[in-house]
């Protein structure tokens, strides 16, 4: 799934790319992404984008207020909003295919094309499916997007402002830094990274963590998060997933060896989800309780 530094680059990316050009056309091919139906989607048609940006893990693509007949100004923008979900990506081209789009036969789940030839899809992998596509009067009609807690990178985001969220808080620190109504556009890739930095178990409770431990997970996922931001800006979007795999150094890497310390790198599975850690530089060389791998024991 794109987290916070896939979204911002893609933002950067399709910025460059799309400001000033208009939309000609734009097609949904799975129904069931297009989650809004007022403003319609051709409403973005003939309105030209003013900006690209990102809230957490959401892409916001503004476009200006289209003319109406005899040059009169249609008024407010428009927002197309769109969240890729754990399989989405997105697909530039230079030049737009001009061959049909027939649902159901490919991944394609949105194709915009630009005045000037180019555009994109929004594609998603799998058979479930979870991207999302909003055509919206303001960013904050989205729920997913209304409900976002601070970005953590943010200029005044401050050590002060990160004990206060975690003050009370009787959730594991892992689960936390996940919640993007805590905070915004950390997913499951990046919490593995700052956790293994801050040298922090998983399973610690938010609340328990003394002023000095608050200190080194704050460090530790500004640190975490600005290098991966730096890793991927700059970056066409067609190698931003194999750059953030390279960047990694325990999520999605079980059974090698830590980059750290050299111990083994943990896995602990959910219902549709995993984690990875390091057990000597994490929990103090216990392996932390897994239920699928305790399932398979007995």
């Amino acid at each position: 799934m794109p987290e916070m530094p896939e979204v911002q680059a893609l933002a950067e990316f399709l910025a460059e790319r799309t400001e000033g050009h208009a939309v000609t056309s734009a097609r949904v091919v799975a129904i069931a992404a297009l989650k809004t139906f007022d403003p319609p989607l051709h409403a973005i048609e003939g309105r030209p984008i003013a900006s690209v940006g990102r809230h957490g893990k959401f892409l916001d693509v503004e476009l200006g207020g289209a003319d109406a007949p005899g040059g009169t100004p249609a008024g407010e923008p428009l927002h197309l909003v769109f969240h890729l979900a754990r399989a989405g990506w997105l697909r530039w081209y230079d030049q737009l295919p001009t061959t049909a789009l027939r649902p159901g036969r490919s991944p394609i789940a949105l194709r915009v094309r630009l005045d000037d030839g180019a555009g994109f899809d929004l594609t998603e992998a799998g058979t479930k499916k979870s991207l999302a596509v909003y055509v919206v009067r303001d960013p904050a009609d989205v729920p997913g997007v209304a409900r976002l807690g601070p970005d953590p990178m943010a200029d005044d985001f401050t050590l002060e402002r990160f004990a206060e969220i975690l003050d009370g808080r009787r959730t594991r620190i892992k689960g936390l830094l996940r919640d993007q109504s805590v905070l915004a556009g950390i997913g499951n890739a990046y919490s593995d990274e700052i956790l293994h930095a801050a040298k922090m178990s998983p399973y610690k409770i938010a609340a328990s963590l003394d002023p000095a431990e608050v200190e080194r997970l704050y460090a530790a996922m500004r640190g975490t998060l600005g290098e991966a931001l730096a890793e991927a800006s700059g970056k066409p979007a067609a190698e931003l997933k194999d750059a953030k795999r390279r960047h990694l150094r325990v999520h999605g890497r079980t059974g090698q060896a830590c980059p750290v310390c050299g111990d083994t790198i943990r896995q602990v599975e959910f219902h549709d989800s995993t984690f990875q850690y390091c057990p000597t530089c994490q929990t103090g060389g216990t392996p932390l309780a897994d239920r699928v791998l305790s399932r398979l024991v007995k």
